[in-house]
């Protein structure tokens, strides 16, 4: 119960965060007084992409004591 309450916890934080950096906006659409309210969620969009690359690594050389 206390790990269900610490991960409830990180959840909310996690959530505050985002909205606070305005990584995500909920815009309320339509009003709640008669019908039930409608929300507009903006979210980011993020992008991965791969590229190949030619990298030099420097060699080792082991030797052992004699």
């Amino acid at each position: 119960m206390r790990a269900l309450f610490g991960l409830l916890g990180l959840v909310v934080l996690v959530g505050a965060a985002l909205l606070l950096t305005g990584i995500v906006s909920i815009d309320q659409t339509r009003p709640g007084i008669v019908q039930a309210p409608r929300f507009k969620a903006d979210v980011a969009e993020v992008s991965v992409g791969t590229e190949n690359k030619t990298v030099t690594v420097p060699t080792v050389d082991v030797r052992k004591p004699q």
